[in-house]
């Protein structure tokens, strides 16, 4: 029988909001789940520059001072402020810096200074090998996505999609980078009320129940660029969460249309939909946000919902790539059922 079909007969028969989706026996990657080593206070973190360059080099000796008063020690990446157009260095510069802080044993964790665009340029170079067998925590977000899921699919290491270097490092978004990175805590991460975020997505119920799986997003337009590659991780029964910046609502559509096409809705066993920054409609006549998000998911019979706390925001949460999690769409709630580190 259908999967999609089974559901919507349960949905039609009054069952769609008890919905459990229970988890599959795939856990997204290719290659054993490995953890990497909880980050203690006096660490070193090295700083990378994978895709685009900072506007500003003043920046850099910022980002350096607030890591440092976090309570890490900082190595900046030896190309790090190199300048290649609009990327941080040539292809083959930012991605040698990558490889170089994965096999640095002084290394404990990546962050990288910023997003932009140019990830999925250096994927060919990455040296996944050095990777798997010097296992240690990278945490970014948007562009960065195409590293967190392309270093999860092919070696197995969970990763964490979080700040980078350039984001605004509030209490909130501290207080979350900890719980996920320094405790051995199985926390929930939940989605606050209406007046925590003015300016943010409210929390919006699109099918309600309860699923479990392996959390695997992050940004959608980066993800979708992604589709046809062989660095995207198996999406069956697991936990799709996505989010975007300063794109027209049509064009979500487009792209949450591109991962119905290519089958990757028919896996997941729920959906979560973060924050779409600076997101607006193309016209009168534009569908709002949450009704082209209904017109795709509602269909699939998992549990849904959006505006959860995560993207282009200065309060966000950190999500652990690749870890064992379950999500309630009515509390707008993501459980996790494992630590994200060793």
């Amino acid at each position: 029988m259908d999967r999609k079909w089974f559901l919507q007969l349960l949905g039609m028969g009054g069952i769609g909001s008890v919905i459990y989706s229970g988890h599959e026996e795939s856990n997204g990657s290719r290659h054993q789940i490995t953890k990497p080593k909880r980050l203690r206070k006096g660490d070193r973190i090295g700083l990378v520059s994978p895709a685009s360059k900072l506007p500003h080099r003043s920046e850099y000796r910022d980002i350096i001072r607030q890591i440092k008063s976090l309570g890490y020690k900082v190595k900046v990446g030896s190309n790090a402020k190199k300048e290649y157009g609009g990327f941080a260095g040539t292809d083959e510069q930012r991605a040698a810096d990558l490889n170089s802080m994965f096999a640095d044993h002084s290394i404990e964790a990546i962050l990288p200074f910023r997003g932009g665009w140019g990830s999925n340029r250096i994927l060919d170079l990455l040296d996944f090998d050095i990777i798997r067998n010097n296992p240690k925590i990278l945490v970014g977000f948007s562009d960065i996505t195409s590293l967190l899921l392309a270093i999860y699919a092919k070696t197995g290491l969970i990763t964490f999609h979080g700040p980078v270097g350039k984001s605004d490092w509030t209490d909130y978004t501290i207080r979350h980078f900890d719980e996920a990175l320094t405790t051995e805590d199985k926390y929930t991460l939940e989605t606050p009320g209406n007046d925590f975020c003015e300016t943010c997505n409210d929390l919006h119920v699109i099918t309600p129940g309860k699923a479990m799986g392996r959390l695997l997003g992050g940004n959608l337009s980066v993800l979708t660029a992604m589709i046809g590659s062989d660095y995207l991780p198996d999406w069956k029964g697991n936990i799709l969460f996505v989010e975007d910046v300063g794109e027209d609502y049509y064009r979500i559509d487009r792209m949450i249309t591109q991962l119905e096409l290519s089958g990757i809705l028919d896996e997941i066993s729920g959906f979560i939909f973060g924050q779409c920054t600076d997101c607006e409609k193309s016209g009168p006549d534009s569908l709002p946000l949450n009704k082209v998000l209904e017109d795709h998911v509602k269909s699939l019979g998992i549990p849904a919902f959006s505006g959860a706390m995560f993207g282009h925001i200065s309060n966000t949460i950190t999500i652990p790539e690749g870890v064992m999690a379950e999500m309630d769409a009515e509390k707008g709630t993501i459980r996790l059922k494992e630590a994200a580190t060793s």
